[in-house]
């Protein structure tokens, strides 16, 4: 019988391969690699919902502090309600296995904002900023926002090229006031800098005086074990230099809205005085504090745990289906999305919007392998092939 059932598989299989090549059977069709979002059943598991209902019934419990703007012991919770950063800082400490003291965070709505907050306290019109080329494109909005003009410098394989960092800072002294990076599981490239161009990287923001705006967005998003340090680790806290901006949205979900930024007081605390920040007070106090039962009762590590091991098949299917197609790939380890170089057809993002001037990068494609099923990530991978 196994031999029958072989023998009529592989009979079945060359009337597919023949209606294929005869045009009987429907060409494979192109499919939505653009979107950088988590598919929705990573949304809706039960274990998650249980979580986090159990964990808003318990932020209700306080509402006569989360509901607002401080408290005659605390003050106002311009950095975020205290329970909540105290929360976060025991998450990742027991995350990153190094001390995080609540001192040096403070609650964002996510990455975004935190990117943009730094551009508006540690910067001014007319400044400087350096990015990787390629990197994340809406990065150039937020920066150009402020008034800001940008300069972009290669990505290497072990981060950003540190020597032609160098060179700018050397070319434009004095006018350069941030470098913007995404260290880890970068976007598009998937990279992770090194330890030395981390370290490289600080002490030339010492010598040449600027912030490190360190996008860390797929810090926590890894599919197997990555053993690097947020950036915020190699900072001086008697010169401090760098921002460290990390997210819930990768992680829970996007409409969640919670982030944080970690630095030194120096660095942080400008932050909270910002216009709107100082009349409206921090913004999501009420839907950060809803979060801290789950943080500390180990729902978020399940979480975490789960979505780490269906984002890792994910990419490994889509980086096995690119390299039956033709296409080489280099496999991350975390993140969202796979860096590819088109032989032909291009799906996804193109890359061209990711360097500076939009003169780069035009026959590579970005794709995420985190919003389609299997069944379209195969399909969409498919249709490339030529």
């Amino acid at each position: 019988q196994g031999s029958k059932a072989q023998g009529e598989g592989v009979c079945c299989g060359q009337a597919v391969l023949f209606a294929v090549r005869a045009g009987m059977a429907p060409a494979a069709q192109p499919q939505d690699f653009i979107k950088g979002w988590p598919h929705p059943e990573l949304l809706q598991t039960e274990q998650l919902k249980a979580a986090l209902l159990n964990s808003f019934q318990k932020g209700l419990e306080k509402s006569h502090q989360y509901l607002n703007y401080g408290d005659k012991a605390n003050g106002a919770y311009m950095l975020g309600h205290p329970d909540f950063r105290q929360a976060l800082a025991s998450f990742l400490q027991k995350q990153y296995n190094l001390p995080v003291e609540a001192k040096n965070l403070m609650s964002t709505a996510g990455a975004s904002m935190g990117t943009d907050m730094a551009c508006r306290v540690h910067c001014k019109p007319g400044d400087i900023a350096i990015v990787e080329e390629p990197t994340y494109y809406l990065s150039f909005t937020m920066i150009k926002d402020r008034g800001m003009s940008l300069l972009g410098v290669p990505m290497q394989e072990d981060g950003m090229d540190i020597d032609a960092v160098e060179k700018l800072l050397e070319k434009h002294s004095g006018k350069i006031k941030m470098v913007y990076t995404v260290p880890v599981h970068h976007n598009p490239t998937g990279y992770t800098m090194s330890d030395a161009k981390r370290e490289r990287l600080v002490a030339l923001a010492r010598k040449h005086n600027f912030v490190i705006c360190a996008d860390e967005a797929y810090q926590l998003l890894n599919f197997e074990p990555v053993n690097v340090k947020p950036m915020f680790y190699y900072d001086d806290p008697a010169d401090p230099k760098v921002l460290s901006v990390g997210t819930f949205s990768k992680l829970i979900g996007p409409g969640v809205k919670v982030g944080w930024v970690q630095a030194h007081e120096p660095l942080l605390k400008p932050l909270a005085g910002l216009g709107w920040v100082d009349s409206g007070n921090n913004p999501v106090i009420f839907s950060s504090c809803n979060l801290i039962d789950f943080l500390e009762t180990g729902g978020m590590n399940a979480h975490l745990e789960n979505v780490s091991k269906d984002l890792g098949a994910r990419c490994a299917l889509i980086c096995k289906k690119l390299r039956e197609v033709g296409l080489e790939v280099v496999q991350p380890k975390g993140g969202y999305f796979v860096w590819v170089k088109s032989k032909g057809k291009m799906t996804g993002r193109s890359g061209e919007c990711m360097s500076v001037n939009k003169d780069q990068f035009h026959d590579w494609m970005r794709l995420c392998f985190c919003w389609l099923t299997e069944a379209q990530l195969v399909e969409g991978i498919e249709y490339l092939r030529q």
